[in-house]
């Protein structure tokens, strides 16, 4: 259990953040807004990391009294190259978010400070290695927008309170003040939030962070690491930074991978890792489809993927006959629907996981009962024998969709051809206005999947032949029996109870009776 110093630290920092979030927008809708938020709290991030990193360097050096803020910025260029080697970018001292947050309320030209600092952070990565980890990432943070003011000196207003706030934020000193992860945490708290207040348009990239761990732990069970992580649908990166706390960043020995196709997203997943301090040399999110144009052809495999892909979009399937000769797809022999992109993330998943590594996909109910083309794709997983698992979730775990959605785990060396189907549909508690899967619930799932067998009423493993004989349904319901929610009845006492409320039924019919013929009496 967290000690009461980490959740103290914790709930005054969420505190906080949400009261900034909310008195600074004003009239800007809070799923606008996030991207100022964010992108100061990034800013400030990665001036403190620079610092802490630079500081330390020359007082081991021998410099004690050494202070990157205050070096003067042509004393400072001295070390760009090399620090843009080590951290993927460069703040020259001025630029430092601490010093202009100190002149920021006497700068009239605020906004055009901040562009300028913000082009200058992104283009000390040009032409080096980490330069498609640093572009565009302020892009969404539009200093000039109208949606902070009408005017210039309005908008300027605006930031200066918004850097004050984020600059306020007890979020440790030279990252080693804190029992919790801060920065990372502030990030994490401010997106559920954000997702949670934006209903759909939020949750469709926003996977709740213990689904997201679960997930990740089924992937890794009875590994202490693996080599790469991959999420082909990565939103904001939560997913599969989830590996950096269960197996811890040095043991995601090649890093972590994802694509996303909403260029906002893919900003922010970016901007995620920075503030779990991933540095650039071990991540590398692309911007993209996935399904048409997939990033990593040629990498090595994956030994871990999680993903939580949008449900039953569309693409262009049989509409593009090229399609069906992509190695990723044309081993099923057809292609998932063109209004139902479900089954073609699987394949494409599918084909990038590696021999000895297992994949944990969120589907939605439809893509595992459905006839036609899915059930062809579905055959041929069970027939190949990748499909390991099928885990029924609780209703209204997700932002913005309140349907149960399932958990599809592939393997590609199995020991047995039987699939486990688990019915954890009841494992919840619900927690403000959705269902939580709280750490017991995660746990009881975690151990019916390691211990592969028949668990009544929660879990069955079944053959293939059984599977074969279930037309390839796989929905859980159709293994897993519901648990018998009929309650014993005691006859002689209901009998009792019901002569009760027939008398007393007729006892207040008595009573009507009496009091309308008194009426009628009465009437002229």
């Amino acid at each position: 259990m967290a000690s009461p110093t980490k959740e103290t630290q914790r709930a005054e920092l969420h505190k906080t953040i949400w009261r900034i979030a909310n008195d600074l927008r004003g009239s800007v809708d809070g799923w606008d807004f996030k991207s100022y938020v964010l992108g100061i709290l990034f800013y400030r991030f990665i001036s403190e990391n620079l610092t802490a990193y630079l500081n330390r360097l020359e007082r081991e050096a021998g410099d004690a009294d050494f202070d990157y803020r205050l070096l003067g910025d042509k004393d400072a260029e001295f070390g760009r190259k090399d620090t843009v080697d080590e951290k993927g970018f460069y703040i020259l001292p001025s630029e430092l978010f601490a010093n202009v947050r100190a002149c920021a309320a006497a700068d009239e030209n605020l906004n055009e400070t901040l562009a300028r600092v913000f082009k200058n952070i992104e283009g000390s990565a040009m032409g080096t290695a980490s330069e498609d980890d640093l572009k565009g990432l302020f892009d969404d943070l539009d200093v000039n927008s109208a949606k902070l003011g009408n005017t210039v000196a309005r908008r300027n207003e605006k930031l200066v309170k918004l850097l004050d706030a984020i600059g306020d934020l007890n979020l440790g000193s030279e990252f080693t003040e804190h029992t919790i992860d801060a920065f990372g945490d502030a990030y994490e708290y401010l997106m559920t939030m954000y997702a949670s207040s934006a209903g759909k348009s939020g949750g469709e990239f926003f996977t709740p962070q213990e689904v997201s761990e679960l997930l990740a732990r089924i992937t890794v069970v009875g590994k202490t690491a693996v080599n790469k992580v991959y999420d082909p649908a990565c939103g904001s990166g939560s997913l599969l930074l989830k590996f950096a706390k269960v197996l811890g960043k040095d043991n995601v020995r090649q890093g972590f991978f994802g694509q996303e196709i909403n260029l906002t997203t893919y900003n922010l997943a970016r901007i995620n890792m920075f503030l779990h301090d991933v540095n650039y040399e071990k991540f590398d999110i692309a911007h993209g489809d996935t399904l048409l144009e997939p990033a990593y052809w040629d990498d090595e495999p994956f030994e871990a993927i999680v993903s939580n892909p949008p449900y039953s979009v569309r693409w262009e399937g049989d509409a593009n006959p090229l399609l069906i000769n992509d190695p990723r797809y044309a081993p099923a022999g057809v292609l998932a629907p063109k209004s139902k992109a479900d089954l073609a993330f699987t394949m494409h998943m599918l084909s990038w996981l590696a021999v000895n590594g297992t994949a944990a996909i969120v589907e939605f109910p439809g893509a595992l009962y459905r006839r036609g083309a899915e059930k062809k794709i579905r055959q041929y997983l069970i027939d190949n024998n990748y499909v390991d698992a099928v885990i029924q979730l609780p209703p209204d775990l997700f932002f913005g969709t309140t349907i149960a959605t399932c958990i599809l785990v592939l393997k590609k060396s199995k020991k047995d051809s039987s699939v486990l189907f688990i019915d954890a549909s009841a494992e919840f508690t619900r927690i403000g206005i959705k269902n939580k899967l709280t750490v017991d619930h995660q746990q009881k799932i975690l151990d019916a999947f390691s211990a592969r067998h028949d668990n009544d009423r929660f879990a069955k493993l079944a053959s293939h032949e059984e599977i074969k004989a279930n037309d390839y349904n796989l929905s859980v319901s159709s293994f897993v029996a519901n648990e018998d929610s009929r309650v014993a009845v005691d006859i002689t006492s209901l009998t009792a109870d019901l002569a009760q409320i027939v008398a007393r039924q007729q006892m207040l019919r008595e009573q009507i009776d009496v009091i309308i013929a008194g009426v009628e009496g009465d009437s002229p």
